[in-house]
């Protein structure tokens, strides 16, 4: 049966991060994330010490471990930033802004490099989030971008961690930004973000989806869930028995979906941000959960009903 639980425990671990996203657990119990409006990947141990890895500038968005041990980033570019009510928020393009790209991060090193940075011909606008599969590709959301009254259609991409191939698999969506993989690798699944809605689609192959026509789906994507009230869907994390975690924007929470698209429950983070932006699992048992907070820039953890997903890398 659905439901709304109560609010679950969580404790800050680090604050003052200039627009946390895409935290990412490694082994020693250290926590990546990147810091959007300071364009950099830091890294957060257990007790809050932080320090930059890479300054990468643009607009770290996403980030993953890769099946070589490095971090991959979607970079969005950047944005133009404005304090609102006391919290840090958007403010449109970024003046400096030349384009979105991939980028892959040498955690010992902290030397990056740009992957990719066009598909097809085409430059990428604003990537967003990533997940790796078993066969050493990726994933990836590009959100676009929004100036003023316009706004570009988002897509899905597919790309190797190598660099020597990147294709759009899915295109014209309305801001694309959660991605993942079932525990079996035979489902994608992306969030929008200003619809709400969670989409799946059948993988048949390595960055090769089945999809419904036009008619039926409007993405190709058969529809899973979608929010019965006003709010919007940032990144997402898929759990061990199937669930797909959605970081819920606007009401400060997780919305947890079955695969058969039933609300299994949406536990409130009360940390005092209503911008709840991604999660990531860790820990030896996967049962502790790591979230972003960006309005107020905090980083917070704390214990989850079940464990998350093992991912690739």
């Amino acid at each position: 049966m659905s439901a709304t639980h109560e609010p679950n425990r969580f404790t800050v671990v680090a604050e003052d991060l200039k627009f946390p996203e895409g935290p990412v657990w490694l082994p020693d119990g250290t926590v990546l994330c990147v810091e959007i409006a300071a364009g950099t990947l830091t890294a957060i141990e257990r007790g809050g010490r932080r320090r930059v890895v890479a300054k990468l500038g643009g607009g770290p968005n996403g980030a993953a471990l890769g099946p070589d041990g490095a971090c991959y980033v979607c970079n969005n570019g950047g944005f133009n930033w404005a304090v609102r009510d006391g919290r840090l928020v958007t403010a449109g393009i970024a003046d400096d802004y030349k384009g979105g790209s991939i980028q892959r991060v040498d955690l010992a090193t902290g030397r990056f490099e740009t992957l990719y940075s066009s598909a097809d011909g085409n430059d990428l606008r604003g990537p967003n989030d990533l997940v790796f599969d078993a066969h050493g590709g990726f994933y990836f959301t590009d959100a676009g971008k929004l100036r003023g009254r316009a706004m570009d259609r988002g897509s899905v991409f597919y790309a190797r961690a190598d660099g020597s191939m990147i294709r759009e698999i899915v295109p014209s969506m309305a801001i694309p930004n959660g991605v993942g993989l079932s525990p079996d690798g035979r489902t994608l699944y992306v969030a929008e973000t200003e619809t709400a809605r969670l989409w799946a689609w059948p993988v048949t192959a390595p960055g090769e989806l089945e999809r419904l026509p036009w008619h039926v789906s409007p993405c190709g994507g058969r529809l899973v869930y979608t929010a019965p009230s006003f709010t919007r869907y940032d990144s997402l994390k898929v759990e061990a028995g199937g669930n797909i975690c959605l970081a819920t924007l606007d009401i400060g929470a997780v919305t947890v979906v079955s695969p058969d698209g039933r609300l299994v429950e949406q536990p409130r983070v009360e940390c005092g941000d209503t911008h709840c932006t991604n999660l990531c699992f860790g820990d030896a048992d996967l049962q502790t959960a790591w979230l972003t907070l960006s309005h107020t820039g905090k980083l917070v953890t704390g214990r989850w009903n079940r464990p998350g997903l093992q991912l690739v890398g």
